[in-house]
């Protein structure tokens, strides 16, 4: 059964029958925002729902720091130079249901010198487009395994008003376990590079 994780809880990866995961499927997802006001006229003239484009990357960490470019995996970046995370390709809408964009983790693979992955999401051009979280509703992040099977799940549901990005979870090595942590910390970040400095 998956867990619905709160804010800042954390939880040990395992298989169902209790043994080491090798590989997990992040999920992120978010719905279109909330149709703007304006009432019949904005409607007719297409003033409805906003597409916001949000990006999800991935930071893979060494000794709990971002050291280089080259571990940001992100829609510019899909593939990690391990082969061990790989962004399945950019959504620019959130429309539809399900997750919005997918990174896959080879955990097994992962070279040990990456302790912790940090997975953020922006909004692509948010001060030029006047775009903020408090417009999208149903974000959430949510680990699979290497079946499929949903294991936990993170439902961020506070008011993100004003803010541009958000740091959704982190996988992290302890005791040689993979944990997950759910964090939920909004940034007022404009762009990819300004969140990776939160973690140099």
């Amino acid at each position: 059964m998956s867990v619905n994780l709160q804010k800042g809880q954390k939880v040990e990866l395992k298989k169902s029958n209790g043994g080491e995961l090798s590989k997990v499927m992040v999920g992120l997802g978010w719905d279109e925002a909330q149709p703007a006001k304006g009432g019949f006229l904005s409607s007719l003239f297409g003033g409805g729902t906003q597409d916001i484009d949000c990006d999800a990357t991935a930071f893979l960490c060494q000794n709990g720091k971002l050291t280089t470019n080259k571990d940001v995996v992100y829609f510019g970046n899909l593939t990690h130079s391990t082969n061990c995370v790989k962004h399945m390709g950019d959504n620019l809408t959130g429309a539809g249901d399900g997750d919005d964009e997918q990174i896959f983790v080879d955990l097994k693979g992962l070279p040990a010198i990456y302790d912790k992955i940090v997975f953020v999401v922006n909004i692509y051009q948010a001060a030029e487009r006047k775009q903020h979280f408090g417009m999208i509703r149903n974000a959430f992040i949510r680990i699979c395994d290497d079946n499929g099977t949903e294991m936990c799940k993170y439902n961020l549901s506070e008011n993100y008003n004003n803010m541009t990005a958000m740091v959704f979870g982190e996988l992290y090595r302890h005791n040689g376990a993979w944990k997950f942590n759910a964090i939920g910390q909004p940034t007022t970040d404009n762009n990819i590079e300004a969140l990776a400095r939160r973690f140099r």
